[in-house]
């Protein structure tokens, strides 16, 4: 009996000693997984889809669990905002569809304390906190637009219509910077004035700015060139300009660089694209919110440089002969 106790007391020492020597593991994968929110203006439009993929698969690289939601309606996406504060979201980004409508469901949750990130466009209600926006330099980017239009009308008098969006951020300061170079030229250059007979609004989308440009066609048949905000939006124009005959006649500068719009200027449609860099959006943003996170400093905006894409660059472009 007295060995069979001794044995006993033994085999429990030395369980009690390999308890003492096991330490508990920290890896990764035992970790819970941080819920990154993302809801963008539409995953209608590629740009949408490329930023917001590549934010994805920085955060994943850093132990977040990401979703990815198209806002498409201001409601929708102030909601999808909502549904996130409830999941008790590590941070949210928003590409947002309202620039102004969006603050109301950013103070919420400010006040749950979620930190927000806006990237593409920022929010316009100057009481509701976002730790970074990083967006392109529309301003900018609206200034390229302008000197390929004058160089596109090459000296000449010129009637020029704006396909605009004003309920984003992105596209009025595009517009913006585009009406800025465009009032110096016609300053220095009176004989040969390029005149905005119009600004329409395009809804950043094809159909829209296909029947805005078809409804200043009439009213304007000698039309020389249409500056659209987005792609999508100078396709359209493109379209109509097809159906009344006139593309070969009037230049058209979109915004973006998309692949749809890379080909329409590789095939001569559209003139030329200040061209964006979506994946640095996604992959910014999301390194921001890492710094954030981690305590370090994080400037309230950053901002990405366009480049001027014209046909001479969409034939030397490798990823585009891939795409063909």
């Amino acid at each position: 009996m007295r060995n069979s106790l001794h044995g006993l007391l033994l085999l429990l020492a030395l369980l009690l000693s390999g308890c003492g020597e096991t330490e508990p593991t920290n890896s990764a994968s035992t970790q819970p997984k941080k819920l990154l929110g993302i809801t963008v203006m539409t995953l209608g439009n590629p740009f949408f889809v490329e930023l917001a993929n590549e934010a994805k698969a920085e955060a994943e690289k850093h132990g977040y669990e990401v979703v990815i939601l198209s806002g498409d309606e201001a409601d929708k996406q102030a909601k999808q905002v909502r549904d996130f504060i409830s999941q008790k979201a590590d941070a949210i980004i928003i590409a947002p569809k309202d620039t102004l409508g969006i603050g109301s469901p950013i103070k919420e949750a400010n006040a749950a304390g979620i930190p927000v990130f806006t990237a593409d466009t920022g929010c316009d209600d100057k009481s509701a906190k976002v730790v970074c926006n990083v967006m392109t330099d529309n301003y900018g980017g609206g200034k390229l637009a302008a000197e390929a239009i004058i160089e596109a009308m090459a000296g000449k008098n010129s009637k020029i219509l704006i396909l605009d969006y004003k309920k984003a951020q992105s596209c009025i300061l595009r517009v913006k910077g585009f009406k800025e170079v465009i009032k110096a030229h016609n300053a220095k250059n009176p004989s040969a004035k390029i005149n905005i007979v119009a600004e329409l609004p395009g809804a950043a989308a094809e159909e829209p700015s296909k029947k805005a440009t078809e409804d200043q066609l009439n009213s304007t048949p000698d039309l020389n060139g249409v500056f659209a905000i987005n792609d999508p939006s100078a396709l359209g124009a493109v379209v109509a300009l097809k159906k009344a005959g006139k593309l070969k006649k009037v230049k058209v500068i979109g915004f973006d660089g998309q692949l749809i719009g890379k080909l329409a200027i590789l095939r001569g449609e559209i003139y030329a694209d200040p061209i964006q860099f979506p994946k640095e959006i996604g992959r910014l943003t999301v390194q921001q919110i890492l710094k954030y996170k981690n305590g370090d400093e994080v400037k309230p905006e950053i901002l990405i440089a366009t480049r001027l894409y014209r046909q001479a660059d969409a034939e030397k472009d490798a990823e585009l002969k891939k795409a063909l």
